[in-house]
């Protein structure tokens, strides 16, 4: 059976190196037709899953895509992308240019494959650890605590909570190599101990065990999606068909009718824009084995207006009111798993094992909750990025975050979204004590715990 699917993907591989000599694909960037935007211009031949990994190029970029139109009915792939920087400028940084004409033109042979980017590449570097679970005030915290104490450091991270679930990517390394775990008694081991932290907070026991591979690259935002959509979450839309749900947020506009005479199925999105809503839809559709025919997108102001017409990959449309309703919730679910809830705070200092769980530790014994969390590491610094809420419901306290930030360090942490407002204290710390000489200390002496 391995031997044929090993046969099958060999011979698709070569079908689709064939196709790209006979057709390659042709990128134009053009940054004289408009004023204010780069248009990007992308011919290739057609084969399920293009219309993503272009997507995903731009978007790993952080290119904002302002207006778009794809075509990609029959054996042809045309797309034009109307792009920005992330200052809202046109694109004019040749590395980046080159980047995109080498990644979506005819010099990257596997640009396009979905297992270039999907799979697992084995490898040293890391210890990928999937998780997902029940979400609860906390969480994060007795993860990371677990894995310090298994002498594992948490390199890389995304974090995703979304109605009541919750799910993680995380990059580790050993302690004392710097390397991927590869021991097969202790991936065990870290798995049974993480396993306990993920039931803990869920009488149903519903959580699935860890999932850890060793890996040097993984698309997170895809496995995140692909563990949200295994764990149901978009089920929690059934029951709520308001304008807002539960914590205030605006629902998106999605609906989805049939074109009979064509057999295609229409979906038009309607909802906030934000970064990386284009890559969220169209993956969704993808994974869900919808092909995209045609689309127009339009982000030009603070809305964000998607129209995709779609069949299921054997050309039919949406066959039931059953599966219309799957698509409309779905969509929904994954244009929500990113939005970022709460007040968003920046932390960079020199990275170290523990430090995860010491910041996330802080923010639990403040009754802060982590709604969603991006750490990164490079050349010996930490990058984190954390959206907290307070566990209780109510706007986080602008004392707790000035006390947070005296321990920690006010250089170190930094607030940079939501309604607190935090002036720095007369008498401030630029290392804080969680980092200078007392980060040996338990913190209830800094009388920050909660009872």
């Amino acid at each position: 059976m391995d031997n044929c699917l090993s046969y099958s993907c060999h011979r698709d591989d070569e079908i689709a190196r064939f196709l790209r000599r006979v057709n390659p694909p042709k990128v134009v960037i053009d940054n004289d037709v408009y004023n204010n935007v780069t248009v990007i211009k992308v011919d290739s031949a057609n084969k399920h899953g293009i219309l993503l990994e272009v997507v995903q190029v731009l978007t790993d970029l952080n290119l904002t895509i302002k207006k778009a139109y794809i075509s990609s009915d029959g054996g042809w792939f045309m797309d034009v992308f109307n792009v920005t920087n992330q200052d809202g400028n046109k694109v004019t940084d040749e590395i980046v240019l080159d980047y995109i004409r080498k990644s979506l033109g005819p010099e990257e042979s596997s640009c396009f494959s979905p297992r270039s980017t999907i799979g697992v590449k084995q490898s040293v570097d890391f210890t990928v650890i999937e998780l997902t679970g029940t979400d609860r005030p906390g969480l994060l915290s007795e993860l990371c605590a677990v894995l310090t104490d298994l002498q594992c450091n948490v390199a890389n991270a995304e974090i995703w909570t979304h109605r009541a679930k919750a799910a993680a990517v995380l990059q580790v390394t050993d302690e004392v190599t710097s390397s991927a775990v590869t021991d097969p008694e202790r991936l065990s081991k870290i798995r049974k101990l993480l396993g306990y932290v993920l039931t803990g907070g869920s009488r149903s026991r519903r959580s699935r065990e860890p999932k850890t591979t060793v890996s040097s690259s993984l698309n997170a935002d895809r496995r995140l999606h692909q563990l949200m959509f295994a764990d149901r979450d978009y089920d929690e839309w059934e029951n709520n068909v308001d304008d807002e749900d539960k914590i205030g947020r605006v629902v998106p506009d999605v609906d989805v009718s049939n074109l009979h005479d064509l057999d295609y199925s229409i979906v038009m999105i309607k909802c906030k824009d934000r970064p990386k809503l284009l890559f969220d839809t169209v993956f969704t559709l993808t994974d869900m084995k919808y092909v995209v025919s045609h689309a127009s997108i339009d982000a030009e102001g603070p809305e964000a207006y998607q129209e995709y017409y779609i069949r299921h990959t054997d050309g039919s449309p949406v066959k039931s009111e059953a599966e219309r309703q799957r698509v409309i919730k779905c969509l929904k679910a994954a244009i929500q798993r990113r939005v970022s809830e709460g007040l968003k705070l920046e932390l960079c200092t020199s990275d170290r094992v523990g430090l995860l769980s010491d910041v996330t530790r802080i923010f639990r014994e403040n009754s802060l909750t982590v709604t969603r969390a991006e750490v990164k590491t490079k050349g010996g610094k930490a990058f984190n990025t954390f959206y907290v809420r307070d566990a209780s419901g109510y706007e986080v306290d602008a004392k707790t975050i000035d006390s947070i930030r005296q321990v920690i360090g006010q250089k170190i942490l930094q607030v940079k979204g939501g309604n607190t407002e935090v002036k720095p204290s007369s008498q401030e710390s630029q290392t804080g004590f969680l980092f200078g000489v007392f980060k040996s200390r338990s913190f209830v002496n800094f009388g920050l715990i909660r009872s």
